[in-house]
């Protein structure tokens, strides 16, 4: 071959072959092997930016997260019934009416027992249902120490829940230990669910607070003086103070109760003056 034919062929080396398309094959190869792609830093940035705005969306899905668990958490304290509203509400679901029986002092317990017994004996279920011994928890002091004991709100009164029947009312007359139910005519009275709820509602927590204001509080009260009671199942009835304890911080008070004086023992903060 000729120098001339070389020449020819080395410059056509580079020029595409309508039938093979050989040239264009080596030219892209070599494109790819250079590695200039002028798209590549341009992707990167691109990239970079939307990282940047995921983030950002990110960070405020959470902070409308964390809004709605506040509002949720507001909106469930909010709802929250009220203690006795629904205590109030299983006492009306409740068969019978709330009758107050008067006994013996110091025999109310075991007025309950015999009056339990004599339910079961005399198959008495259908009409009297429930017997309770109202109590509440109060602070003693014994061997220098604070203690929670249980006390009865209305010694000497137990309350009975029934269908008033001449059968069920003489079941309960009989017992052992009744002196007769309360009432303002001969046909016992029942009483209302407020003042059931008033004495048998569960009692709250008391407050540090509170406690620490019984703690230091000093007696200012004097033996026949007129009271208001403020707290507890008696609050807003008039009282007069009987005894006055200084060391467990309580005084004993007569509160007029079904007609009757009764003796209740309240903590200082639990009454005013007049």
């Amino acid at each position: 071959m000729s120098e001339t034919q070389l020449d020819s062929a080395a410059t056509d080396t580079g020029q595409p072959d309508a039938e093979t398309g050989e040239a264009d094959e080596v030219s892209d190869y070599s494109e790819e092997a250079d590695g200039s792609d002028p798209a590549g830093p341009t992707d990167d940035v691109a990239a970079t930016a939307d990282d940047g705005t995921d983030e950002l969306e990110d960070a405020a899905e959470l902070e409308d997260a964390a809004e709605e668990l506040e509002d949720a958490a507001e909106e469930l304290e909010e709802s929250e019934p009220d203690p006795l509203e629904e205590f109030m509400r299983e006492l009306r679901m409740l068969p019978g009416d709330w009758y107050v029986v008067h006994s013996y002092a110091g025999y109310e317990n075991r007025v309950k027992t015999n009056l339990e017994s004599r339910i079961q004996s005399l198959n008495m279920e259908d009409y009297i249902f429930q017997i309770e011994v109202p109590v509440h928890m109060v602070t003693e002091i014994k061997g220098g120490k604070r203690q929670q004991v249980s006390e009865k709100v209305l010694p000497g009164y137990i309350l009975v829940r029934m269908d008033l029947t001449d059968e069920s009312w003489a079941v309960v007359r009989n017992t052992p230990g009744v002196t007769g139910f309360v009432g303002l005519s001969s046909r016992p009275s029942p009483l209302q669910l407020n003042e059931v709820a008033s004495l048998l509602a569960p009692e709250p927590e008391p407050g540090a607070k509170q406690a620490e204001a019984a703690r230091t509080s000093t007696p200012d009260f004097e033996v026949g003086e007129s009271v208001t009671v403020m707290d507890g199942p008696f609050a807003t009835l008039p009282a007069t103070v009987n005894e006055i304890n200084p060391d467990t911080q309580k005084l004993k008070v007569l509160v007029s109760i079904f007609g009757r004086e009764t003796p209740v023992e309240l903590s200082f903060d639990q009454v005013t003056k007049l």
